[in-house]
């Protein structure tokens, strides 16, 4: 889908600056333990499924979106993972500049073929986490707390 109207339209007005928004991430597995992924149509890279929250949209609904409409993959979200604010601003190509909160969630595959459904990924497909191909360190990390019997995870606060 790429970007989302709501925010063509605060680009209007807003420019190129700043714009802090909320994000999810879904780690997906399926009934065999295999991870879902996709490769980036931007950057070529390996990466978990994620994306930006609506307007008025539920995280956890927004996980099982992107990961259908970036895979055809239908899934449930099981446990939030992770909660954390990206250290650093992503600036785009064309100048836009956004900083993240990201809420990364546990889901379990319920249906569907993993495939490519839209234009931000040229491929699709579930990956053994003992042979998981190069990825930035966001995946991998989410993986591993996805893969802990743990509580959710999140950033410690500096203590002065």
């Amino acid at each position: 889908m790429g970007t989302p109207d709501f925010i063509r339209e605060l680009r209007r007005t807003a420019g190129h600056q700043l714009l802090f928004l909320p994000g999810v991430s879904a780690i997906v597995f399926d009934d065999r333990g295999r991870v879902l992924l996709g490769k980036r149509a931007d950057n070529g890279l390996w990466a978990i499924i994620g994306g930006i929250v609506e307007p008025g949209e539920q995280p956890a609904d927004c996980a099982v979106r992107e990961v259908f409409e970036e895979t055809a993959v239908r899934c449930v979200p099981e446990r939030i993972v992770l909660v954390e604010t990206l250290s650093k601003p992503v600036v785009y190509p064309n100048g836009d500049t956004c900083q993240y909160v990201d809420v990364s969630f546990r889901c379990r595959a319920v249906g569907g073929e993993a495939r490519v459904n839209d234009e931000e990924s040229t491929e699709v497909g579930w990956f053994d986490v003992n042979e998981l191909p190069e990825m930035k360190r966001f995946s991998y990390f989410r993986i591993e707390k996805a893969l802990a019997d743990e509580p959710t995870w999140f950033h410690p606060t500096e203590q002065n």
